[in-house]
């Protein structure tokens, strides 16, 4: 059975073979048996449902559903409803993180088969159990592009036999998250059990690590734009490159002010970042240079 999947926007986990499309449908027009729309946020729903509409004019089995609608997601199927080489072996979360989505939507972390994919994407990877860590971690192995695990690690069970097995790995990237103050010191726990991430010029720059970002969540729980702007600068302090995201409830979008959107988005580029730290770089240089010349 032949199925056109649909979304909403783009992003960068959209897929895009020749039966995946974003918005309304084109002018030539692809035989299939069915149309899905996906919808992964909440609040592109009224859109996902004008979708639907506009394919049901072509096609006379048009359904809609995705995370947005807490739709069963038991397996997974690479490069369906996600680009390939992303990868989920793990549903749901066992944290009852008042911000988060999963717990609700998925339920507690179950293990699924193991599909292959260099990007992981679960919710919470190591809170599974030993063995299917192993072969999560077997199959990057077998991989032709170095792991990135963009779904994050939990920084409080990033442990010596974690940290060990992350060796073997070839590595572009690994995401923790700090989304609170009390999330800090663990972080900073979980940065040097990784600090084999670190590249020597990195240390010798007393820059983050460029293979370690962190998930940082501002703007919840009252949280103040001085407050937000001090954990960002506290994780770039331990060692990690900062992706800071405004926190959106499951029912509504918050527009926020300029000031915020800015430090958002400043917060989640690298380029940005080092930008916004130049001078701060350049005086740990020159103070080493100073420290390392002959008398």
């Amino acid at each position: 059975m032949t199925t056109i999947r649909v979304f909403p926007r783009h992003t960068k986990f959209t897929p895009t073979d020749s039966l995946a499309f974003v918005g309304s449908p084109p002018e030539l027009r692809p035989e299939a048996d069915k149309v899905d729309i996906s919808v992964t946020f909440t609040w592109d729903i009224p859109q996902g449902f004008d979708l639907m509409r506009e394919w049901q004019q072509y096609y006379p089995v048009v359904s809609i559903g995705g995370p947005a609608f807490s739709s069963p997601n038991g397996s997974f199927e690479p490069g369906c409803y996600i680009k390939e080489g992303v990868t989920f072996t793990t549903r749901g979360c066992n944290n009852q993180c008042p911000w988060c989505f999963v717990p609700e939507r998925e339920g507690r972390l179950t293990t699924i088969e193991v599909q292959p994919g260099h990007i992981i994407q679960d919710n919470n990877l190591l809170q599974a159990n030993w063995q299917h860590i192993e072969q999560v971690f077997e199959m990057l192995k077998k991989q032709k592009r170095a792991a990135v695990f963009s779904g994050g690690l939990d920084s409080r069970l990033i442990t010596d036999k974690v940290a060990d097995a992350l060796k073997g790995l070839r590595i572009q990237e690994v995401f923790l998250a700090a989304d609170t103050k009390a999330a800090l010191r663990p972080l900073e726990k979980a940065v040097s059990k990784l600090s084999f991430l670190r590249s020597q010029t990195e240390i010798e720059k007393g820059e983050p690590a460029r293979k370690l970002r962190c998930y940082v969540l501002i703007g919840y729980g009252g949280e103040t734009f001085e407050q937000a702007t001090a954990r960002l600068e506290r994780v770039w302090e331990i060692g990690c490159l900062p992706f800071a995201q405004l926190y959106q409830p499951l029912n509504r979008w918050i527009d926020y002010p300029t000031e915020w959107r800015r430090l958002a988005r400043t917060w989640s580029r690298p380029a940005a970042m080092f930008a916004e730290h130049k001078a701060q770089i350049e005086e740990v240089l020159n103070e080493r240079l100073v420290f390392s010349s002959p008398l």
